[in-house]
């Protein structure tokens, strides 16, 4: 029975992690939730704690579930191993990695240890699930994201396009881990879907996303830098859908079968979550500055022109990102669809409520 077996949620204290946890446990489909996070300091770690507290509450609810935290770090591969020697997760969820473009071109470090070393523990763990003949790992669910399109001039970005040039150490990672994946499903047969996310936003997000910086900027009275002299498209993809796109792709792994040569053909998928609305940064920046007024966090007669600065682009970025979800909605039947201007209101709120 499903209510027997167990989910493992690296990243379980991040934005889209927590919001899958919380999901789950109120789900209430599997019976054991094991999360995993190192709680660094790459931003604020009061917000991290905050979604750890969020989902203890939401465990408090349901007694006959049992969630399990780690603090660790998924590069360290004894932490891994003795993960799933102690849980035994029948399916997968890797949402560890480090984030962010910028932060790339600066620590590079940190993304091959997380994101490289990480995921290849991942990846080691899964196989050996098998040894012996034990069932194993159903399936492997792990974020990728939209930056592996890189510049490509096609849009919406489709995941049948060539994504061979990334322009950002991180989109180069995020690309390996898609290469990896396909490498260990060919050759042990773990049924693994990557998940290409599109500019994830919402409550309780990353401060280091535009919308949350922006917010921070101009609360101090600080001006905000909006690159390419605003001239750039983002396809903004509120985190509930993001957390809905994700519990119905745990649901159905990739199907195993033998090729004609009787080996697997590998039980692997990628598909993009997105919103498939892709929005003007200056139009976005005039939506955010309505929602902070309409929710107390900016006062109504706010100078917003004089803490607008207008700049090139900056290394790494894109001018647009836009996703092709047909893939998602054919074989899930679902398309994100939650509107900006919601899911910004909803985020102004839970900033009020949070720092003032």
């Amino acid at each position: 029975m499903e209510k027997e077996k167990c989910i493992l949620v690296t990243g379980a204290a991040g934005f889209i992690g927590a919001n899958l946890v919380l999901r789950l446990m109120k789900d209430g489909r599997f019976g054991r939730i094991v999360g995993v996070d190192s709680l660094n300091d790459y931003y604020d770690v009061r917000i991290k704690e905050y979604r750890l507290d969020q989902i203890a509450r939401e465990a408090e609810l349901h007694p006959d579930l049992s969630w399990t935290f780690v603090k660790g770090n998924i590069a360290d591969k004894s932490l891994v191993t003795g993960l799933f020697a102690d849980h035994r997760p029948a399916v997968v969820v890797n949402l560890a990695a480090q984030a962010g473009v910028r932060y790339s071109i600066t620590n590079p470090d940190a993304y091959i240890e997380s994101n490289l070393v990480g995921f290849f523990n991942i990846l080691e763990a899964c196989r050996h699930s098998y040894d012996g003949g034990a069932p194993g790992v159903e399936h492997l669910v792990y974020a990728s994201s939209s930056s592996v399109y890189g510049s490509n001039p096609k849009v919406p970005y489709s995941t049948e396009d060539k994504v061979d040039n990334p322009i950002s150490l991180y989109a180069a990672t995020k690309k390996s881990n898609e290469l990896m994946a396909h490498a260990y499903s060919k050759l042990y047969d773990i049924p693994s879907t990557g998940l290409r996310f599109f500019t994830v936003y919402g409550p309780a997000g990353r401060p280091d996303m535009a919308y949350f910086s922006f917010t921070n900027k101009l609360l101090a009275g600080e001006k905000i830098k909006i690159f390419n002299y605003g001239n750039c498209l983002r396809d903004f993809t509120y985190v509930d859908d993001i957390v809905e796109g994700v519990v119905r792709i745990i649901a159905r792994p990739p199907e195993r079968r033998k090729g004609p040569d009787g080996l697997p053909v590998p039980p692997y998928a990628v598909y993009n979550i997105g919103n498939s609305h892709p929005e003007n940064l200056l139009e976005f920046v005039d939506i955010l500055q309505q929602e902070l007024i309409a929710a107390g966090v900016l006062p109504s007669d706010y100078d917003f022109e004089s803490h607008k600065e207008l700049v090139p682009m900056q290394a790494g970025d894109v001018p647009v990102t836009y996703a092709n979800t047909s893939a998602l909605e054919r074989d899930f039947g679902f398309k994100p669809a939650t509107p900006l201007r919601e899911g910004l209101r909803r985020f102004a709120r839970w900033y009020k409520e949070f720092y003032l």
